[in-house]
């Protein structure tokens, strides 16, 4: 098919949505290690997790079988409130890149949460609604899960309580009103609202926080509160199995136009917009239909994939929560306070950790000067403001077109934008204002905090 028979936006029709989500692990040969008590070392099953999550979201959290777990309906019609989302073909990018690349990009930012997290968010609210919960807990880095919490949880009348990752709380107050008019609680984390918040004050005064600690106060507030649950808007199973939807609408499109991408391209902070943009296509690859090159986008600043370790690790702060294996920085890692956006979890989806151990993708770690450099680039010319997050995966898909026009190749390549960047202009006027810094973790800061790792015994 010609280029002038590709439009710039490729919608599919209300029909064309998914009906089911698609669960990757039913084809991963080496599925992802199981989740570990942290007191015993024993796997953690169904009656174990019962206290912090809902019960049917630890179905989907276990289950490695199933290839697809149909939506309920009134989830589908939630989404159609804003799905299917577009894939835009970067025309004028391409253009002012000068590239003989093709590039699309898949847009999440076309709700009022400004990101993909509303796919899981309204997911695991509808299933504590099921269970006739009262209300639910969370942490949020940037603010975009817990404003895609606050809006599910107002949508079905529960009460949301989010624990914000302090610097983000102080930098972004508009987020945090977006959340409050949806009618959630937001509270600043470490905070001393909770006994492990004041551990870490205490252990770390004046600390900015991180989403480890902001995890720990949510799960001690969810396990100690009746009729509450916690959940989480990234690194869990259950939360890349939502976001599949991404993957799938992805994937529909592009065959609608006999589109086969080179190269799939998502940021990477604990896993789930690139977990669910990659999805089918690793499907294919597993199954050895196809090949795809996948590349994972994460900061400099938080290298979980390119400078972590494959461990069994705490996923919070406080060492509360279960021990997942994964790619990660140790959970006592608190990223630089100079880090501009989300992106900031110390560890990595075990589902993506374990296929990135396989060698089935790859990753790169890139500065935030250089990231803030392809924000501009790409706000100029496709005119949306993107996100700190998406525009680590905007700055390795010009760089993938940037070869391409080096060596002359005419590859595809696809990323994923998860969302808009309009509330994180403090971010944008320090890179305008020259104030914005690169900071990388010190190989001697890094093995402080592999030091702590726990000892599991038969996985080291």
């Amino acid at each position: 098919m010609s280029t002038e028979q590709i439009p710039y936006k490729i919608y599919l029709s209300e029909n064309e949505m998914p009906t089911s989500w698609y669960n990757v692990r039913a084809d991963m040969k080496n599925k992802p290690a199981p989740l570990l008590n942290p007191g015993t070392g024993q796997p953690m099953g169904y009656e174990d997790l019962r206290p912090v999550f809902c019960d049917e979201l630890i179905r989907q959290e276990l289950d490695n079988d199933d290839r697809e777990i149909p939506i309920p309906q009134e989830i589908r019609d939630f989404y159609k409130m804003y799905r299917p989302s577009p894939l835009v073909r970067a025309y004028c990018l391409e253009k002012k890149l000068q590239t003989p690349a093709k590039i699309y990009y898949k847009f999440e930012g076309n709700n009022t949460s400004g990101s993909h997290k509303l796919n899981s968010a309204i997911a695991q609210a509808y299933y504590a609604k099921q269970q006739g919960l009262k209300g639910v807990t969370t942490e949020t880095g940037a603010g975009q899960w817990g404003t895609a919490l606050s809006m599910a949880c107002a949508y079905l009348g529960l009460d949301c309580k989010v624990y914000m990752v302090k610097v983000s709380y102080e930098q972004k107050p508009f987020r945090r009103e977006v959340m409050r008019t949806y009618g959630a609680s937001v509270t600043p984390s470490p905070s001393d609202t909770t006994a492990i918040g004041r551990k870490i004050l205490a252990e770390h005064p004046g600390t900015t926080g991180s989403l480890g600690c902001a995890i720990s106060e949510a799960v001690e507030v969810a396990t100690s509160t009746p009729g509450y649950r916690y959940v989480l808007g990234s690194v869990l199973n259950q939360v890349l199995l939502h976001q599949s939807v991404i993957g799938l609408e992805t994937k529909a499109a592009l065959d609608k136009y006999g589109i086969v991408p080179d190269i799939i391209i998502g940021c990477a902070g604990g896993g789930s917009n690139l977990g669910g943009l990659i999805s089918p296509f690793m499907g294919e690859k597993l199954r050895g239909e196809r090949d795809y090159r996948i590349i994972a986008v994460e900061p400099a600043s938080c290298p979980s994939f390119t400078r972590g370790r494959f461990a069994y690790d705490f996923c919070d702060t406080g060492m509360v929560c279960p021990l997942a294996k994964m790619y990660t920085l140790g959970s006592s890692f608190i990223p630089a306070p100079n880090h501009a956006g989300g992106l900031r979890y110390h560890g990595m989806s075990s589902i993506l950790s374990q296929l990135y151990h396989d060698g089935y993708m790859e990753a790169v770690a890139v500065e935030q000067t250089k990231v803030f450099e392809a924000a501009e680039l790409f706000a100029r010319v496709e005119g949306i403001l993107p996100a700190p997050e998406s525009s680590h995966a905007i700055r390795a898909a010009i760089d993938e077109a940037l070869k391409c026009r080096e060596t002359g190749e005419e590859k595809t390549i696809v990323f994923g934008l998860t969302g808009t960047g309009y509330f994180d202009l403090v971010a944008y006027e320090k890179f305008n204002n020259g104030e914005m810094s690169d900071y990388i973790p010190t190989d001697a800061e890094l093995e402080a905090s592999f030091a702590k790792l726990p000892h599991v015994p038969g996985q080291e």
